[in-house]
């Protein structure tokens, strides 16, 4: 049996990740961390992570910037496996991940959907494909509660076309303050937040007479939640210490 610690357990994706683990007899959810406790649950729940004093094979965290200095700390004091499925991480967060995969496994994905890891492949595909000559423009589109903007995974899009590109990009967030030309070296990132939706990237590539679109749309959050679960089934079987991403998991 695959034992858990779920942080951010009573946000929406924590909730959605205890609901498939309550319905598999080989997962269980030994402990939740959580700054809000008004929702219970059948495991322990606690707003401190230091203040729970056992143990489990992975840590699965869907919470907050804020939390992930309390999470490193419990997951390097225990030598825990981490699964971080946060996004908004400012560079000194960075930072402290990768100091503390020096000691624990980290696995850490700006999107847990096996669909999105792929998206990001094709593009570094299109890229290579359609050389230089081709605007790039990301388009991401959530729900009204979502805090950050642009969301983890139009950055790690971003990121996979600049992996690709020969030259070091400008990301562009809006442009309304902007009375110039289109830049060549520019990649577009827009942010729509409105309703309930889930989740929607859209990659343009806008060239001479013609537009090559991809796009991802999560219909359920149940696509991230069971990859967070697939990752943390694959992170109970890694004992080096480091910083492991979604490559690791599809490519064993």
């Amino acid at each position: 049996m695959l034992t858990l610690i779920i942080s951010g357990a009573n946000g929406r994706m924590g909730q959605a990740v205890s609901a498939i683990c309550e319905a598999d007899e080989k997962l269980k959810i030994v402990a939740g961390f959580d700054p809000d406790t008004t929702k219970q649950h059948a495991f322990p729940l606690y707003v401190d992570p230091m203040e729970f004093g056992g143990k489990a094979d992975v840590l699965i965290d869907f919470s907050l910037p804020a939390s992930l200095g309390g999470l490193l700390q419990y997951c390097v004091r225990t030598k825990t496996p981490a699964i971080l499925c946060t996004t908004g991480y400012s560079e000194a967060d960075e930072a402290e991940i990768m100091n503390a995969s020096k000691s624990v496994p980290i696995f850490k994905s700006g999107n847990m959907s096996l669909g999105i890891n792929l998206l990001a492949d094709l593009i570094k595909k299109a890229v290579h494909i359609l050389g230089t000559d081709y605007d790039i423009e990301i388009v991401e589109r959530h729900h009204n509660k979502k805090l950050d903007a642009p969301s983890g995974t139009a950055y790690m899009l971003a990121d996979a076309a600049r992996e690709a590109l020969p030259f070091d990009p400008d990301y562009v967030y809006e442009r309304q303050s902007i009375r110039e030309p289109r830049g060549p070296r520019e990649i577009g990132i827009s942010a729509v937040r409105g309703g309930t939706i889930v989740g929607e990237h859209e990659v343009i590539f806008a060239g001479l007479d013609e537009v090559i679109e991809l796009k991802h749309t999560a219909l359920s959050r149940n696509v991230f939640a069971n990859g967070a679960i697939a990752a943390a089934k694959y992170m109970a079987t890694v004992t080096m210490p480091g910083l492991y991403s979604m490559n690791h998991l599809i490519s064993k």
